[in-house]
């Protein structure tokens, strides 16, 4: 492939790369899998200044697809997290609940074992206490940055950097879970304001993640190559964990504006998102192959 045309496809590929990083549901991992750049960003991530030249501008054509597509969200997204909160977290709901199947037929690749149900038990009551402990769903409510200190954010940066190449986890999903996504989706529309208090403490998240992705490249490699039945049952328990979780909180959400007819709408929009998103992931991912 020219090196033009294969920089461009990278922007595209990392265009669909940050939906699925600020579309909870959506795993970014899949995507990469489906798009034929998973194992040049595991490859890349387990030695970095290897051939630092060429991996530089892998990720710059990702930089730009991810930053295209964070912006047209968080443009997209504005008015809905601000005024119809409840009914975009069902539509994240719908979102997640669509790609399950998708992480079921992984773990059916395998010959069932007792260590799958009690690794998805386990996972599914890890994430589900997350998200009902303070953290989830509710602080998505509070879209200041003051309050939120900046080790938290740090931490949620590097959490969901280590789980970006866990194939099936949405990173989305998890800063929901850990209370950081309303701030973080605060920082970006702050930023498109030109409010440039918001730079620092979002580049300190981002290179948390950074380093949390660096960090746990090659574990994730082994763990999915040595135990992959396992390591799917687990994932598919924690993001059914963080479903559930984000669908309870938004229960308690106070939202004046929202009505059943409303949240049945975006509810089955994100199903049918989640379809369409792993439809067009298989067609490009054969396109690649």
């Amino acid at each position: 492939m020219p090196k033009l045309k294969q920089f461009l496809y990278h922007i595209f590929c990392g265009f669909f790369l940050g939906i699925s990083a600020f579309a909870p549901g959506f795993s970014g991992s899949v995507m990469a899998i489906t798009m034929g750049i998973y194992s040049d960003l595991v490859r890349i991530m387990s030695n970095p200044f290897k051939e630092l030249r060429k991996n530089l501008g892998f990720f710059i054509a990702l930089a730009l697809g991810i930053a295209i597509s964070g912006v047209l969200f968080v443009l997209a997204f504005r008015i809905l997290i601000d005024r119809h909160l409840r009914a975009t977290l069902l539509l994240f709901v719908g979102l997640i609940l669509g790609n399950l199947p998708m992480i079921a037929g992984e773990v059916r690749k395998f010959q069932f074992q007792k260590r799958y149900l009690i690794g998805g038990l386990l996972a599914f009551a890890l994430a589900l206490i997350l998200s009902l402990a303070g953290f989830g769903a509710s602080h998505m409510a509070n879209a200041g940055t003051e309050s939120i200190l900046f080790l938290r954010l740090a931490l949620a940066g590097f959490i969901a950097g280590a789980i970006t190449l866990v194939p099936g986890m949405s990173i989305s999903a998890i800063l929901i879970m850990l209370g950081a996504y309303g701030p973080l989706f605060a920082m970006v529309d702050g930023i498109l304001r030109l409010n440039w208090h918001y730079l620092p403490p979002f580049f300190g998240t981002l290179l948390a993640a950074a380093l949390g992705l660096i960090l746990t490249a090659r574990l994730i490699k082994r763990i999915f190559k040595r135990y992959p039945g396992f390591a799917n049952a687990c994932i598919f328990g924690f993001m059914s964990g963080t479903l559930v979780g984000i669908f309870i909180e938004s229960l308690h959400l106070q939202d004046p504006g929202f009505t059943w007819p409303l949240g049945a709408v975006t509810f089955a929009i994100g199903i049918g998102a989640s379809f369409l998103f792993i439809l067009l992931g298989k067609k490009m991912g054969k396109k690649t192959d």
